[in-house]
């Protein structure tokens, strides 16, 4: 069971999905919290658990399960590109994350282009955006 099934699972159903102590140890309230936070009609519940972090999983997923309008809902999760730079450049000069923020100031977009394209292994995986 994972975060996913659990999200989908109050978004569109009123089944109760959580069954045993694995189901309520795989449940991850922040994940879930995050993915109803993208939409206006969630965000307050979402919300409502964050400040309530402290209660049990199952409460958590019985008031989300019954209070959340029941729709398909679907959003991109927010990644940070930012990131990506940080480890290439750590990669590229063998450094810390903290080292790379620091040479991710003094470089220009060019040069992080340039090392983009050093680094870049080919093949039909995920192509780096440059």
């Amino acid at each position: 069971m994972n975060f996913f099934e659990y999200l989908n699972n109050i978004n569109t159903s009123d089944k109760d999905i959580m069954q045993t102590d694995d189901d309520k140890k795989a449940y991850n309230a922040y994940m879930i919290n995050r993915g109803l936070s993208y939409f206006p009609d969630t965000v307050l519940q979402a919300n409502l658990m964050n400040m309530n972090y402290h209660a049990d999983a199952r409460l958590q997923y019985d008031f989300l399960r019954t209070s959340v309008s029941k729709k398909k809902r679907f959003s991109k999760w927010f990644k940070n590109s930012k990131q990506d730079d940080l480890e290439l450049i750590a990669e590229y000069y063998n450094c810390s994350m903290q080292k790379a923020k620091e040479y991710k100031s003094l470089l220009s977009q060019e040069v992080i282009n340039k090392i983009k394209s050093d680094l870049d292994k080919g093949g039909l995986g995920k192509k780096r955006k440059n």
